[in-house]
């Protein structure tokens, strides 16, 4: 009996433990979606690489996340599905293609990324538990990100697109 009372307690240590989110992280409310993100820990990387990735940036008059497509004037129903969506668009086509010459960047490169994947899985399930519905501002907002993203080769779009990082960081610790 004593043994069943340890293990239904060492059962309930385990669940509660999964459910808080890690060391350094914050939780976002994204709609109806909680997401934990240790935005200090990829704003810290992101702050150490920002002026390379910025100078490798040979188009200064065009912006991938910015006005006149502002992520600031998106209404708190469409957060959750624009954020999932970022966050594809950044491990699915930005991370793969920012591979610069200097491994220190690329190493930095390489953790946020990581903590991006995580970000994402946890978007995901809200997505599946349709707890992130995208209407049509969402929609045409990212649409129009796609737009400016797929106008430059590869390369360029993704180093401009990581350069721009401090965008999507900003509007979500705003919003």
């Amino acid at each position: 009996m004593k043994g069943s009372h340890l293990f239904l307690c060492l059962l309930s240590m385990l669940c509660s433990l999964s459910l808080v989110p890690t060391a350094g992280s914050q939780i976002f409310q994204l709609g109806s979606c909680r997401v934990p993100i240790s935005m200090a820990e990829i704003r810290a990387g992101f702050n150490t690489i920002k002026a390379n990735i910025q100078a490798r940036d040979p188009i200064k008059t065009l912006s991938i996340l910015s006005y006149p497509h502002s992520l600031h004037k998106l209404k708190s129903s469409d957060r959750c599905c624009i954020t999932h969506h970022l966050f594809n668009f950044y491990v699915d086509k930005v991370f793969k293609h920012c591979k610069t010459e200097d491994s220190y960047v690329n190493r930095k490169i390489s953790s946020i990324a990581n903590s991006f994947l995580s970000v994402r899985r946890s978007l995901q399930q809200c997505h599946e538990q349709n707890k992130c519905l995208c209407g049509q501002e969402s929609t045409e907002k990212l649409r129009q990100i796609l737009v400016n993203y797929q106008g430059l080769n590869v390369t360029s779009a993704a180093i401009k697109s990581l350069g721009e990082l401090d965008i999507l960081l900003d509007w979500m610790e705003k919003s």
